[in-house]
């Protein structure tokens, strides 16, 4: 009795090629969401053409003083866009910590996969940059 199982792809957003066929590399499943989760956390607003609604606005929270509310800010930023725009994932818990010595912002992901049960991590680090 055969099972049906969904397969999410995507395309490998460095474009490197296949080695036989020369075509652009895909990434499956955990590797293509893993993929997509961080994509959509350093999109900002309007950079897509016909999407502007896709993105975060986490690049302009960067340039906030490091207060504990900014921790908070960043958090609900990063649930939002990962609720409103991917709907394969079911997200656990977003932990931040802001580092105002090195100009940097950690961020870890921890999401599961809609119809699965093993948990999943994306680790970011955000810098500022103009």
């Amino acid at each position: 009795m055969a099972r049906n199982t969904r397969t999410f792809s995507d395309l490998d957003l460095n474009f490197t090629a296949h080695p036989v066929t020369k075509d652009i590399v895909r990434k499956y499943d955990e590797e293509a969401i893993k993929a997509s989760v961080k994509n959509l956390i350093l999109t900002q607003n309007f950079e897509r053409p016909f999407h502007s609604e896709i993105g975060s606005q986490i690049r302009g929270l960067l340039f906030e003083p490091a207060t504990p509310m900014l921790n908070i800010m960043l958090k609900r930023a990063i649930s939002d866009t990962i609720i409103n725009f991917e709907p394969r994932v079911k997200l656990d818990e977003v932990l931040v910590t802001v580092s105002p010595d090195n100009n940097e912002v950690y961020v870890s992901i921890y999401f599961t996969i809609i119809n699965t049960v093993r948990p999943l991590q994306v680790d970011l680090i955000l810098t500022r940059t103009r």
